[in-house]
């Protein structure tokens, strides 16, 4: 299946496991890649000597590219930066930033950069910045989000209008249908989150993983758009966060109920009921928890059979 993506990054299919923070360790990016997509370890939730370790580990587990995603809103961006050069690590995907502030000291250690966008206007923005692909990521997907609020059926082909650099869809892509429905509407290849959360290699909890399992339609909701707009699944937290909007909150209060490392404590200590479980709209279509690998099959199976159904449309 080769294409601009699987070239760009040397592998087989063009398929990228998202790089979420406390579910894309080491364990889940090598299995992605040792069955041939690219994974990203999520540097988001992760110190930089924890980084260290799951660029060093991956390495052992891998010989195969695998990459890190970067969000440059957390603390020590500059240290980690620095470890990702040191490590040799070929492949990043930056988020959350200008793609200006590290694509060049980053592409001169020679790595490929990808940047993720929400809108149109950054993803032109990240192509000036000299990156050598874009994500696209529409308003379905989990986790800190656009506030544009467009959906991934509108951005693709919108984006795909306006850059001429290699283009990857995310947002509500589950299985080998909306992988193909992505690269109809002009995408080059596919980031996938929420199907690897529910995966075996994970590092999220158990209690959360069954969570995203159980989850129907209109389980999630977009919120908290005055700190960063995220989508999470409806538990306690969420009634608290609906609540307090209530009331008009002002940003500090949302702040204050927010507090620190609430996400670490619903997605990576499975409190279910006082954690921030941040999942994507298609979480009801993700019915089984299994390992990485049979996920990667199952979707480039579906993939090239959805391709012979569409021709006989």
């Amino acid at each position: 299946m080769e294409n601009k993506i699987t070239q760009l990054f040397n592998i087989q299919y063009p398929l990228i496991q998202a790089g979420m923070i406390w579910n894309s360790g080491w364990r889940l990016a090598s299995a992605v890649s040792n069955a041939g997509g690219l994974g990203l370890i999520g540097a988001g939730s992760m110190y930089p000597d924890v980084l260290l370790e799951h660029i060093q580990k991956c390495k052992k587990a891998t010989d195969k590219p695998f990459g890190v995603n970067v969000p440059m809103l957390y603390p020590n961006i500059e240290e980690i930066i620095q470890i990702i050069i040191d490590e040799g690590v070929q492949i990043v995907f930056t988020s959350a930033g200008n793609p200006k502030t590290h694509t060049a000291r980053l592409k001169e250690a020679g790595i490929t950069v990808v940047h993720v966008v929400s809108s149109v206007k950054f993803a032109l923005k990240a192509q000036e910045a000299g990156v050598d692909a874009v994500v696209a990521e529409g308003f379905e997907a989990g986790g800190h989000n656009g506030r544009e609020e467009t959906t991934t059926f509108t951005l693709i082909p919108m984006v795909k209008e306006q850059i001429s650099v290699p283009l990857i869809a995310a947002g509500g892509i589950a299985n080998g249908k909306g992988m193909l429905a992505a690269m109809i509407l002009g995408a080059d290849g596919v980031q996938v989150g929420s199907r690897f959360v529910a995966s075996e290699e994970s590092s999220s909890h158990i209690a959360f993983k069954k969570m995203v399992v159980e989850a129907k339609e209109g389980d999630t909701l977009l919120t908290l758009k005055e700190l960063a707009p995220v989508r999470l699944l409806k538990n306690k937290f969420y009634e608290d966060v609906m609540k307090l909007y209530e009331t008009n909150p002002t940003t500090e209060e949302l702040k204050e109920l927010l507090g620190r490392a609430r996400a670490k404590r619903g997605m990576f200590e499975g409190d279910l009921i006082e954690g921030e479980l941040e999942i994507g709209q298609i979480a009801g279509l993700i019915h089984d928890i299994k390992p990485a690998a049979q996920i990667v099959k199952e979707m480039v199976q579906e993939f090239e059979q959805a391709k012979k159904e569409v021709a006989n449309l």
